[in-house]
């Protein structure tokens, strides 16, 4: 698989491109992160309730049980207890949903924030740097020698603006069926700048085609 081109200059700006668009992904994981960590900080007053709570609880029930079994005072000394020990418990599940709204809301919009700008400059950057690397993959596949400079001439004729083939000749497609080993390797060059490949031989050597 080619990756990047062959070209010094268009290589340093396909790395450089590349390593931006790294850049952008690793800043914005960092963002989320620190988003998440942000919100989850609002859980703190929850989480202390949660603890405080249902230890004041089990310090209710402790001492409820204490009082049910001493003599002649009974379960009915206890009941304030376990109703003050259910109130505790009411406030210690408030306090773990509360924990819980928090988490979620940290999850998602740490997510949000990491994933949406990633995904915006993937949709605009990446099909286009995924179709170069395909076609310029494929295009190396075919490039074996000289001659196959004919193909990609062929390819400058149907792909490159019309002002771009004139200041290589008037008559692109009369010398590419003269043969005219000239214009076939600069016009073949256009092509092959643009797949990001260099010729793999002169244009001396690209041979004639019949008419």
């Amino acid at each position: 698989m080619k990756v990047y081109a062959d070209s010094s200059t268009r290589f340093s700006l396909q790395l450089l491109l590349d390593a931006l668009f790294v850049a952008w992904v690793l800043t914005w994981i960092w963002a989320g992160t620190k988003v998440h960590d942000g919100v989850m900080a609002l859980a703190a007053p929850g989480l202390k309730a949660e603890s405080s709570a249902g230890s004041l609880s089990d310090s209710l029930s402790d001492a409820g049980d204490f009082l049910g079994g001493v003599p002649y005072v009974g379960d009915g000394a206890a009941t304030p207890f376990d109703q003050a020990s259910g109130a505790a418990d009411s406030l210690a599940e408030a306090g773990r949903a509360s924990v819980e709204a928090v988490e979620s809301l940290a999850f998602w919009l740490g997510l949000g924030i990491a994933v949406v700008p990633v995904l915006l400059l993937a949709v605009i950057y990446l099909p286009g740097r995924v179709r170069w690397v395909l076609e310029s993959t494929a295009g190396q596949r075919f490039l074996d020698g000289p001659a196959d400079l004919e193909l990609f001439a062929l390819r400058a004729m149907g792909n490159q603006p019309l002002h771009v083939l004139a200041k290589v000749t008037d008559d692109p497609a009369g010398a590419w069926r003269r043969g005219d080993a000239d214009v076939i390797a600069r016009l073949a060059d256009l092509e092959l700048r643009a797949a990001g490949l260099s010729a793999p031989g002169t244009a001396a050597a690209v041979p004639t085609r019949a008419l």
